[in-house]
């Protein structure tokens, strides 16, 4: 196995960490192992020949994050998440807004999991005449991941945790696979970001998703990026962090709901 350089090591930490936040110093070998095939297939026998048609390829920029970030997720993923949106943020909206228009963001959406629930979620409790408007906002920074979540074909054992009604409901069977319904694909709007640049969106959000993503930011990093999410959610709209994670009241300004829920209160 082609092994990396102490140069070429801290050279790649710096470079991903300046552009996108996440931190690998302690990824060291998991990149050797996951960029071993791409260096064979390029026959390239260096990781600095690799660094050299990165600056002259942006298409294999994407490999490169495709290949380093973990898109490891499933349906009903931290369930509470669901039972808070369900029990808490749904009868809110249902009795204070009056567009009837729920904004949710779902940031580092991988292969379309979470935001997918939160569609049935929503189609559960709304019902099929609803009028209400909540389509999803779904980003990634993987290109590979998006388009998985494009194609919307799952594994069984990811949707070991679904309601069974939804699994009938929501999906066909195909070989050992589980194809989604277009019904709550079109309830999905997929779209590459890379959230440690520059972002805008035309009207602030009731709910932002970001779980299990900042684990691997450092933490000036972080700290930008609960500013941003601070200042693009509503007055009143929450966000959901991993339930292993949690934010420094000083750094973000959101208040503390339960264990990995917080809202922007003023």
């Amino acid at each position: 196995m082609i092994q990396l350089t102490d140069q070429e090591f801290y050279g790649l930490v710096k470079f991903i960490r300046m552009h996108y936040g996440i931190d690998l110093s302690k990824k060291r070998l998991l990149i050797e192992a996951r960029m071993y095939s791409v260096l064979y297939e390029k026959h390239l026998f260096s990781f600095s020949q690799y660094f050299e048609i990165l600056k002259h390829d942006s298409s294999e920029l994407n490999t490169l994050l495709n290949k380093l970030t973990t898109n490891h997720t499933y349906f009903m993923r931290e369930p509470s998440h669901f039972q808070f949106l369900k029990n808490t943020i749904l009868p809110e909206q249902q009795k204070e807004n009056r567009e009837h228009n729920l904004r949710i963001w779902s940031a580092g959406c991988s292969s379309g999991e979470e935001a997918y629930t939160a569609v049935m979620v929503m189609k559960d409790y709304f019902g099929t005449s609803s009028g209400w408007d909540y389509r999803i906002l779904a980003t990634d920074i993987s290109t590979k991941a998006l388009a998985n979540a494009q194609a919307g074909v799952y594994a069984e054992e990811s949707l070991k945790d679904l309601p069974s009604q939804w699994k009938e409901r929501y999906f066909k069977k195909a070989g050992s696979e589980y194809v989604l319904s277009d019904e709550i694909k079109r309830e999905v709007i997929l779209m590459q970001l890379n959230l440690m640049e520059d972002f805008h969106f035309q009207k602030p959000f009731d709910l932002i998703f970001c779980r299990n993503v900042m684990i691997y930011f450092q933490q000036a990093a972080k700290s930008e990026l609960l500013q941003k999410f601070y200042r693009l959610l509503k007055v009143g709209g929450y966000l959901f962090v991993g339930h292993s994670e949690t934010i420094q009241h000083d750094t973000a300004g959101f208040r503390y709901v339960e264990p990995s829920i917080y809202r922007k209160d003023n």
